[in-house]
């Protein structure tokens, strides 16, 4: 066969660049078709990547760590050892081919020159060079430690270069990393020169992750691209609450999971398909506003990945039971990491729940795309007027940022006031919905 060259594919919607968290393969290996041969990130996932290719590795284009463009090149196959390369570093080694010798099938073990087996000596991890001035350049050795270590670093935000590996000729352990993460991210014991900044001030540089980059870009192109307005809204839920509670005891929801969010997301689905403006979205390539005929709903996700918004498809048309199944399960991967790029995209309206981190209110920022996001405040009792009298109620803020190229504030008045009605009062469902 010629040699073939996999390429990143596109791994999902709007998704340019992945990067690469570790090798399942080494340069000589044969590859079986479908066989997964690396781990990515993307903003949205960690995908693992099968090859479309069956042959022996000839070389991989990209190192651990390193951001891929969609449709740059990963790995190159053909059907023999490539004797150009070297298994290590996949770059040429012109005495490769002297030291392997061909068999019927693959490669053996290269010819016996009777000399000893010859120990690699390593660079020690302490044997950096010193800092020699202020304005010396600090040389550091590059960190050892296993692809599953680095990433658990990685994702709790610690610099793996920092630690003092407990392992044989200083491997960073798993162990070691556990350690920095008990103890805040902070590294106490350095086997490597101190960065040239004032003694004491605790500075942590975090690696940049794909998927804070991705939420940053995102941020910064929904707050300067479309015009963001926020109204607020202070409603007593104590009714909501009550009838939650009636609803767990039922014997059809005994093995479902509801709460007030569950409550708010059925009200949302079913208004925005009256509401249609907080459900579409501005194109301008176009020239038109796009009103969505399905409430495709993003749900806000704090993960150790970061910030994530998996989608609820087709919420307008699922029964509270099934909502509030799908709504459990799409937080539940969000938070171990498992959800597909697919599970991230479509999104038409957005809910985000501070209430979750003792939160009163905040100021949603628009999910690029989207006409709308509500986020939902802590559930807090409070004195508040109740049949003429001051009594303690549950009360929630509700929070609806909007597009106002698209929503004009009596269309985002009236769908606010329509949540926080029925919030209110649920026997007003089936006026209002």
């Amino acid at each position: 066969m010629t040699d073939q060259t996999f390429k990143l594919p596109d791994l999902g919607e709007g998704l340019t660049e992945s990067e690469v968290l570790n090798w399942k393969i080494k340069v000589g290996e044969h590859v079986a078709l479908n066989q997964v041969i690396a781990e990515v990130e993307t903003a949205k996932a960690v995908v693992e990547l099968p090859s479309p290719f069956a042959g022996v590795v000839q070389q991989i284009h990209a190192e651990q760590g390193q951001v891929v463009q969609v449709g740059g090149p990963l790995v190159t196959f053909g059907d023999q050892v490539n004797t150009q390369s070297s298994p290590e570093t996949g770059k040429p080694n012109e005495a490769a081919g002297a030291q392997r010798t061909p068999t019927l099938v693959g490669y053996g073990a290269p010819a016996s020159t009777g000399a000893r087996p010859q120990r690699k000596v390593r660079n020690s991890r302490s044997s950096a060079a010193p800092v020699a001035s202020n304005h010396a350049s600090v040389q550091r050795s590059v960190t050892r430690c296993t692809p599953p270590v680095r990433k658990l670093a990685r994702d709790h935000g610690v610099d793996i270069s920092a630690l003092a590996g407990s392992g044989e000729d200083g491997l960073v352990l798993r162990r070691d990393v556990q350690q920095a993460i008990d103890a805040g991210g902070q590294v106490t014991e350095l086997s490597r020169p101190q960065p040239l900044t004032a003694p004491g001030t605790g500075d942590r540089h975090v690696k940049i992750t794909a998927v804070r980059r991705a939420t940053a870009k995102a941020m910064v192109a929904s707050a300067f691209t479309a015009p963001h307005a926020t109204e607020f809204l202070t409603i007593d839920v104590t009714e909501s609450m009550e009838l939650v509670q009636r609803l767990r005891s039922h014997p059809l929801m005994k093995d479902v999971k509801l709460n007030i969010t569950t409550l708010t997301v059925l009200v949302v689905s079913r208004l925005l398909q009256t509401h249609r403006s907080l459900n579409s979205t501005w194109d301008e390539g176009a020239d038109e506003i796009i009103e969505f005929g399905s409430v495709n709903l993003g749900m806000a996700v704090a993960s150790d990945r970061g910030l994530l918004v998996p989608v609820l498809k087709e919420a307008q048309g699922m029964p509270l039971a099934q909502l509030a199944s799908a709504l459990s399960q799409i937080i539940e991967q969000g938070r171990a990491g498992t959800l597909s790029p697919a599970q991230l995209t479509g999104g038409t309206f957005s809910i985000t729940n501070v209430g979750v981190f003792s939160v009163d209110a905040g100021t949603p920022i628009l999910p690029p795309g989207q006409a709308g996001i509500l986020a939902l405040g802590q559930v807090k009792r409070r004195p508040w007027e109740y049949q003429d009298e001051v009594a303690l109620r549950h009360t929630m803020t509700l929070a609806l940022s909007f597009d106002h190229r698209v929503v004009d504030g009596k269309e985002a008045s009236e769908f606010l006031s329509s949540v926080g009605t029925v919030l209110h009062d649920p026997a007003m469902m089936n006026i209002f919905i």
